[in-house]
This record gives structure tokens, C-alpha cells and sequence, in this order.
């Protein structure tokens, strides 16, 4: 669910979901709250990064506290976390909602950036190389919304499991919407009268 919830908002559809999503994050936070703030499912550094982003972002009150099951007893992020990839960007992206004294997403943050800069992008999918890429550039919680959502269509769409589906409402919403856009435009400059 919460992968289909952020590939949802990341393809500028949410909107039309907005009941759902907000029901989804409810009954997961709610989950979340009932274990004690622990991850229930296991020690996947994509799922615990991405849950705490999704909702934090939607303002519900989470603890930055769930990433000290990824450090050592030194209190250094673990080395095994290096590989994951996927994990990394995730967190990487769920530093940019820290709070202040939200010191383990302050420490995870220069973690995160250098291991990224340094992954072998032979070693990773080519869709996976270019999300990486551009967040490095534009943090997905610091770029425009439908800016955002043109690009990760583009990504989206060479994943080998996407929905298509999906992707294909994604794609009519955006060109519905940006010739919506251009109309307005259209509009506005010929109802401006410059002397």
C-alpha cells in the first residue's frame, strides 16, 4: 500500500484519490502507533524510510526515532545499508521532513548524500540510477509538484512492473491539465490590455 500510495503522489494523481490516501495513512499510522512505534515487518530500510515520509508528510505525528534500528552499537549507521540503494534514496528523501532536534535524520542526511554519490550505476537499474540522479539535484519535497510528476512519469514508465494503467491516467491527467493550463493562459493574455 504504501508503495502504491507514493507512486500515486509521485505520478500527480493523488489529488483524485485524496479520500482514499488519507484513509490508507490513517489505518497505517494507526498500525504503526498500536506496535509501539517499532517496524512490524521487518528491518527494510526502503519501507521503514518511505512509511515515515508518507506520513510525515501528511502531518501525522512520527518519531524520527524508528532509524535507530539501522545504527550499530557505536551509533553509526550500519555499513550493511551501503548496497541498498533503494533504501538509501528513500532515506535520503525522508531526511528532507526532519524537524528540529530531529538529530538522527540530521546525522543520516551526510550518510545518506555520500553513499549515493558513490553507487555503481552498473550495479543498479537504470530507472533506479536516474531517480537517484535527480534527487540529488531536486529532493522530491523541495520540487514543484507537476514538475516533479513530468519527470517521474518518464521513470516511471521504464520500470519493467509499472501499472499500466496507472501510468496511463497519469499521462492523460497531466496533458488534461496542461492544455487546462494553456487555455487560461490563452485567456489571461488576451483579456490583459497594456498600454
Amino acid at each position: 500500500m504504501l508503495h502504491l500510495i507514493d507512486q500515486i503522489q509521485r505520478l500527480g494523481i493523488d489529488y483524485h484519490f485524496e479520500r482514499e490516501i488519507d484513509q490508507q495513512l490513517e489505518k497505517i499510522h494507526k498500525n504503526y502507533s498500536q506496535f509501539d512505534h517499532g517496524d512490524f515487518k521487518g528491518d527494510d530500510l526502503h519501507k521503514v524510510a518511505l512509511r515515515f515520509r508518507l506520513l510525515r508528510q501528511q502531518c501525522f505525528n512520527i518519531s524520527s526515532e524508528v532509524f535507530n534500528k539501522f545504527k550499530d552499537s557505536d551509533g553509526n549507521f550500519k555499513k550493511s545499508l551501503i548496497t541498498d540503494v533503494r533504501g538509501l534514496l528513500s532515506l535520503y528523501e525522508a531526511c528532507h521532513l526532519r524537524c528540529h532536534g530531529d538529530v538522527i535524520l540530521e546525522e543520516a542526511l551526510p550518510f545518506a548524500i555520500t553513499h549515493l554519490e558513490s553507487i555503481d550505476e552498473m550495479k543498479v537499474s537504470t530507472s533506479l540510477a536516474k531517480q537517484v540522479s535527480h534527487a540529488q539535484e531536486q529532493p522530491l519535497r523541495k520540487g514543484l509538484p507537476r514538475l516533479e510528476a513530468r519527470h517521474y512519469i518518464s521513470l516511471y514508465q521504464e520500470e519493467p512492473s509499472h501499472d499500466k494503467i496507472l501510468l496511463t491516467l497519469a499521462k492523460l491527467d497531466f496533458n488534461l491539465l496542461q492544455e487546462q493550463h494553456q487555455k487560461e493562459i490563452g485567456k489571461i493574455t488576451r483579456s490583459t490590455n497594456f498600454p
